[in-house]
């Protein structure tokens, strides 16, 4: 089975731009070292810093789907909730 993509786009409010950032940069070091996470990488837009990527390369979705239940994944949710103006992920495929 193939690897599990993630795109995840976060939208800070235009206020909360840096707190924002600082909270999704604590979740790296912890999420690269659970079980099944091949990649987990943050991007920033540079024509709009509100905006945020998470590219992520995982073994399987049930991995995944554990580390979206994980504490430092509740913790950035409760930390960033009226800091967040819009949260999408897409689940995908690597073809080629």
């Amino acid at each position: 089975m193939p690897n599990l993509t993630i795109v995840a786009n976060i939208y800070a409010k235009l206020d909360k731009i840096n707190l924002v950032r600082e909270e999704l940069e604590k979740l790296i070091p912890t999420t690269r070292g659970e079980q099944g996470c091949l990649q987990y990488d943050l991007h920033q837009d540079n024509e709009n810093p509100a905006h945020f990527i998470f590219f992520e390369s995982w073994q399987t979705r049930e991995l995944w789907q554990d580390h979206m239940s994980a504490p430092h994944v509740s913790a950035f949710l409760i930390a960033a909730e009226n800091a967040v103006e819009d949260f999408s992920v897409n689940e995908m495929t690597h073809l080629t």
